[in-house]
């Protein structure tokens, strides 16, 4: 159990601390709203989804402008700069599916 907390705190601070803070706050938003406001919980969802890739997109200019620098950078750091780049992304795309979900169960059934 404690080999999982520390990998997911390994990858919140590898995808760093203020977008993945930001998809956080908003998972806990879908969790509040589902008690509160059912009807956002698709729309903070989206939300979600839209700042993790603007996270990774911003993590890929950083690193473009960092190899546009140094051009004989080895391709083992490349890849590990891209892997990291789409952490925020994928943690996004996770909150955006947990927020359908959320959403599924609260609709009436017939």
């Amino acid at each position: 159990m404690a080999t999982i907390l520390t990998s997911i705190i390994h990858l919140f601070v590898e995808g760093g601390y203020l977008g993945m803070s930001m998809i956080t706050i908003l998972l806990t938003l879908i969790f509040f709203a589902a008690w509160k406001a059912p009807a956002w919980v698709e729309n903070i969802g989206k939300i979600a989804f839209a700042v993790g890739l603007i996270w990774a997109f911003a993590g890929l200019r950083q690193a473009l402008d960092y190899l546009s620098s140094n051009p004989d950078t080895p391709m083992a750091i490349i890849y590990r700069g891209l892997k990291v780049t789409l952490i925020p992304a994928i943690y996004g795309a996770i909150v955006y599916v947990i927020s359908q979900v959320t959403a599924i169960f609260q609709k009436p059934r017939l």
